[in-house]
């Protein structure tokens, strides 16, 4: 789960089969239910129908803690002020080094961290784009680029479209940010 609309339909979809919800955040759930009627099978069953899963692994546990903090770097933080830099910010915020991190990230899924970042990086320049607000170096300062052109190289190998290009689109091509991995 990574957005409120999300934790809206978990909590919903629980009540309908009786689960009471006492806590709910993103990625992850409090709940009780009556074991004797409902089975953790079922529990998983439920969060498939709505396009999420049961997580009871420990590492896969913090692989979606590791997902939350980089949408958190990169889509809310915004680093107008100051450059945050993305391996300071992930071991701070989740208590290991960087290496740690990116070993069972990369371990537990499709793409490594490094990847899952630019993948997120470019989704979010698409919205600083689209918003108008920014110019390119600004966001490119925003996104911890080195420069316009690093920037602009990326989002091409990316997206294959140039800056411009995409600028000029009549449609939006966005990618919803969980579903990068």
């Amino acid at each position: 789960m990574v957005c409120d609309s999300c934790k809206k339909v978990i909590k919903s979809s629980f009540e309908k089969n009786n689960i009471h919800v006492q806590q709910i955040e993103l990625g992850f759930a409090e709940i009780t239910y009556d074991s004797n009627i409902l089975k953790q099978n079922e529990i998983r069953e439920i969060l498939l129908t709505e396009g999420f899963d049961l997580i009871t692994s420990k590492e896969k546990q913090f692989v979606e803690e590791i997902k939350h903090a980089v949408i958190d770097l990169i889509h809310h933080m915004n680093n107008i002020d100051s450059i945050v830099r993305k391996s300071e910010y992930l071991v701070e915020k989740l208590g290991h080094s960087y290496q740690t991190i990116s070993k069972i990230f990369s371990k537990h899924g499709a793409i490594t961290l490094e990847k899952y970042i630019i993948l997120q990086k470019i989704e979010r320049i698409k919205e600083l784009i689209a918003g108008d607000e920014y110019t390119l170096s600004e966001i490119a300062y925003m996104m911890d680029y080195s420069s316009v052109q690093h920037l602009s190289s990326q989002f091409k190998s990316i997206t294959n479209y140039t800056v411009s290009e995409y600028k000029n689109l009549d449609i939006n091509i966005r990618k919803s940010i969980e579903k990068l991995c």
